[in-house]
C-alpha cells in the first residue's frame, strides 16, 4: 500500500461532519500534580477547522451548519473518528456530536 499524505487543506467534510483539532491535553491537576501521558484523559475541545456543506433536507436543500470555522467547541466524548496528522490530532464527527460552543 502506498502511504498517502494528508494535511488540513486537503481533508473536506461531507455533509454535516466537522474536522476538529482536539485541544492539548492537561499537563497538571488543580492541584498542581503532574500528568504522566497514561493518565491523561483524551480532552473534549476543540477547534473547528473544516466544516462540510450541511445535511440534505427532505426536499434536496441543504441545512446549514450552526458551527464555524475557528470557533472552540466542546464534543461528545466517544464520538467521531479520531485522525493524527503529524504531531496533531484530530477529530471527524458529526455535527448532531457538537455539545456546545465555547466562548
Amino acid at each position: 500500500m502506498a502511504a498517502v499524505s494528508l494535511s488540513i487543506s486537503t481533508v473536506k467534510p461531507l455533509s454535516d461532519r466537522i474536522f476538529i483539532k482536539v485541544a492539548q491535553a492537561e499537563e497538571k491537576t488543580a492541584g498542581g500534580i503532574l500528568l504522566p501521558d497514561t493518565a491523561k484523559e483524551k480532552p473534549q475541545i476543540g477547534e473547528v477547522v473544516q466544516v462540510g456543506p450541511g445535511k440534505r433536507n427532505e426536499d434536496g436543500s441543504r441545512q446549514p451548519m450552526e458551527v464555524k470555522i475557528g470557533e472552540r467547541v466542546l464534543y461528545s466524548r466517544y464520538a467521531g473518528t479520531d485522525i493524527k496528522l503529524g504531531s496533531e490530532e484530530y477529530v471527524l464527527l458529526s455535527e448532531k456530536d457538537v455539545l456546545a460552543i465555547v466562548e
